[in-house]
């Protein structure tokens, strides 16, 4: 079973920084593609981050140099490290993870194919990041 726990949201100032976590199982952690989204209001949801079971990590032009991941393997939690936060950053914020493409292997990048929701079959609670000008 696949469980997802996010957390971390708040509300900051233009400038500054909060660090997201993702807790999962395990067995997750170690297999599963796991991405990070964010979606405000009246927008669709969008991809910042995914990283596959080997670690290869690929970031939106949106947040690429600001954002980073983070890992605590042994406690299996994704963290997305956010700086340089701007009003535009506004959303809610998600975790997410992708099934293997093939049972029983780890799960790999897909050409072409960044962070995009529709590949993603689970998903954390969702936390609020408010950024003020």
């Amino acid at each position: 079973q696949v469980q997802l726990v996010t957390s971390g949201g708040g509300s900051v100032q233009a400038g500054g920084s909060l660090r997201l976590s993702c807790v999962s199982t395990p067995y997750t952690y170690r297999t599963y593609c796991m991405g990070w989204f964010r979606q405000a209001p009246g927008k669709e949801r969008e991809g910042l981050v995914e990283v596959d079971s080997a670690g290869i990590t690929n970031y939106a032009d949106s947040v690429k140099g600001r954002f980073a991941i983070s890992k605590d393997n042994a406690k299996s939690i994704l963290y997305l490290e956010m700086n340089g936060l701007e009003p535009e950053d506004t959303a809610m914020y998600f975790c997410a993870a992708r099934s293997p493409q093939r049972y029983g292997q780890p799960c790999t990048m897909r050409p072409g194919r960044f962070a995009q929701p529709d590949d993603f079959g689970y998903w954390g609670q969702g936390t609020q990041v408010t950024v003020s000008a």
